[in-house]
This record gives structure tokens, sequence and C-alpha cells, in this order.
């Protein structure tokens, strides 16, 4: 009898410690996992706070740089033709307001939170209805949405569609934009192509822009596939897994 009781607390104190030792491994896989979303929460923080100062840098310096020019050319010719200074001064003022514009967008874009209150399908409808409104194109699109996503993905979803579209129409000079999000029980698949001018992936690999989607999708554990060429358009693709989500 001594023996079997022995033996019973035994067995209790053992399955006692290893409850104990399942549960703080737990707590700490919890933890990791908490640090891990923080630390991707962080990185695209900070890739988004560098994708606004490199828009900031780029378009805002070359409108007022064309815009310094503008005005010296006024200066050079305010004594001697009038309608040339006139001229001058008109696309100054242009030049001026469109720097004013993207510094407002910029801020904007910075202060806010895309996503706040809505679903991820009516942000998209309304980024399209935006890049409509601004380019003249409109986009054909499909947007299939079998489960909720994590708002990670869905940040990460809207913040490359806005990227990619912003690619577009700056350097695209396209006239056919394609989106296309569809997810299933194991993934989710966004595609966004053009028709526009392409260019050679081989010389063009390190824009921020792309630089930023592929950073977007590695850093949920996906893959980015990008595919184009001069003269046949560009098409970006991104895949994240979502078996985390059983």
């Amino acid at each position: 009898m001594f023996s079997f009781v022995l033996t019973f607390v035994l067995l209790l104190a053992n399955a006692l410690v290893a409850e104990r030792q399942s549960r703080q491994k737990m707590i700490l896989a919890h933890e990791q996992l908490r640090l891990y979303a923080m630390r991707i929460e962080d990185q695209a923080t900070l890739l988004e706070r560098n994708r606004i100062a490199r828009e900031i840098h780029d378009s805002l310096g070359h409108s007022l740089t064309a815009q310094s020019i503008q005005i010296e050319n006024a200066l050079v010719y305010i004594d001697s033709n009038i309608e040339k200074t006139k001229g001058f001064l008109l696309e100054a003022k242009k030049l001026g307001a469109s720097a004013l514009k993207e510094v407002r967008f910029s801020v904007s874009t910075l202060l806010s939170d895309p996503l706040k209150g809505k679903s991820l399908e009516f942000a998209i409808r309304n980024l399209l209805a935006d890049f409509q409104n601004q380019s003249q194109i409109e986009p054909e699109y499909y947007l299939e949405f079998s489960q909720t996503l994590p708002q990670d993905i869905n940040l990460a979803i809207y913040r490359i569609i806005q990227e990619a579209l912003t690619n577009i129409s700056k350097h695209s000079m396209t006239n056919d934009v394609i989106v296309d999000v569809k997810t299933t029980t194991n993934s989710l698949c966004l595609r966004v192509e053009d028709n526009g001018v392409g260019f050679d992936p081989n010389q063009n690999t390190t824009g921020f822009g792309l630089q930023s989607m592929r950073d977007r999708t590695n850093a949920l554990g996906g893959q980015f596939y990008l595919n184009s060429e001069p003269g046949g358009g560009c098409s970006i693709m991104a895949i994240f897994p979502l078996s985390r989500l059983d």
C-alpha cells in the first residue's frame, strides 16, 4: 500500500510539474508572439515614415527646385519682356500650389489611420475611388474575402495597394489597372497590374516603393513577386499565409 501511495504521489507531482512547465512555456510563447507583433508594427511604422520622407524629398524637392528656376527666369526678363515674366511667375505659382498639396497629403498620410473604423474592403474601394479621381483612370477590381483577417495583414494589403497605385500614377502612363484580392482557406493573394510602359526588373528593383512592398510582405511571412518588361506593363503579386488563423 505504501508503495502504491508513493507511486501515486510521484505521478501526481510529475503531472503538476509538467503542467507548470507547459504553462510557463505557453506564457513565454505568448510573450514572444506579443514582442514579435510589436516589432512588426514598429517596422511597418518605420517603413511608412521612410516612404513619406522619400516622397517629400522627391516630389517637394522637385517642385521647389523647378519653382526657383521659374522665379530666376522671371527676374531675368522683368525689365525687357513683361509677358515672359508673367508666364514664368504663373508657372512658379502653379508649382508652389503643387508643393503645398504634396505637403498636406504627406502630413495627412502620416497622421491618419486608413482602416480606423472601416473594413478592409470599404477602405480599398475608397482608395480606388481617390485614384480614379486623381488619375482619371477607372480601375477594374475584384475583392473576395472569405474570412476575417488580422489587422496587421489588413494594413499591409492596404499599404501595398496604395504604394502600387502611387507608382502607377507616377510612372506607368497606363490606361488600364486591375486590382485583385482573394482569400482561400490558407492564403490571401493580392495582385495589381497595369498595361503601362513597364521597366526592366533587373535594372530597377531597388526603388523605395517596391522595397516597401517587399518588406511588408516578407515581415508577415509572405512572398512577393514582380513581373515587368519595357513596353509590357507591370504586375505585382503578394501572397500571405493564413494558416496561423486556424
